[in-house]
């Protein structure tokens, strides 16, 4: 059985930083691509951060791109996503998903692509 689990959201105020942690049990962790996503109350679930398999591949939004690192950690079997210079436009429910397939990027797929989801951390940023 799969289980993922995010942690590390938190309150911070604007310009703070946070790093998410999501450790995942059940599958061949470096045989996946994963990504991180955020939901808002207004907005729909959208990928923030990918990165591949191999870890050598990284994306990110136009929103995020220079503020978040995502890494993972194949030993720990853990994948984080490092947030500096939060801004109250960040703030929502973060989630770790696992693609659908093995040895992808974890990136340009649509969030029903992807197979496992955590219950998803909470990042509030205040300005």
């Amino acid at each position: 059985q799969v289980q993922v689990v995010e942690s590390g959201g938190d309150l911070v105020q604007e310009g703070g930083s946070l790093t998410l942690s999501c450790t995942i049990s059940g599958l061949n962790f470096g045989d996946y691509g994963m990504a991180w996503f955020r939901q808002t109350s207004n907005k729909e679930r959208e990928a923030v951060s990918g990165l591949s398999f191999s870890g050598g591949s990284k994306y990110y939004s136009n929103s995020v791109k220079g503020r978040f690192a995502i890494s993972r950690d194949n030993a720990k079997n853990t994948l984080y996503l490092q947030m500096n210079n939060l801004k109250p436009e960040d703030t929502g429910m973060y989630y770790c998903a696992v693609d659908s397939e093995i040895y992808t990027t974890g990136w340009n797929k649509p969030a029903s692509e992807f197979n496992f989801w955590g219950q998803g951390t909470q990042v509030t940023v205040s300005s």
